[in-house]
């Protein structure tokens, strides 16, 4: 029959496969800059719900340093 339907490859490659080694280090690096950002986003979050625990959070961590 005359169908312009797409016949799928029978080699099974995958799409990763058919992208460079400069495309999947762009794809990591977005992948980890996307993390990073995550997280600032739920840390900075914390922060303005809960302003004075972070505070003695922090004053608590420094005060270990100083005593020992």
């Amino acid at each position: 029959p005359d169908c312009l339907c797409p016949v799928p490859s029978s080699s099974g490659e995958s799409k990763m496969s058919d992208m460079g080694l400069e495309q999947r280090a762009a794809l990591v690096l977005v992948l980890v800059l996307v993390l990073v950002l995550a997280l600032l986003i739920v840390r900075c979050f914390r922060i303005l719900l809960d302003p004075f625990r972070s505070w003695t959070d922090h004053m608590e961590h420094s005060l270990d340093y100083r005593v020992s």
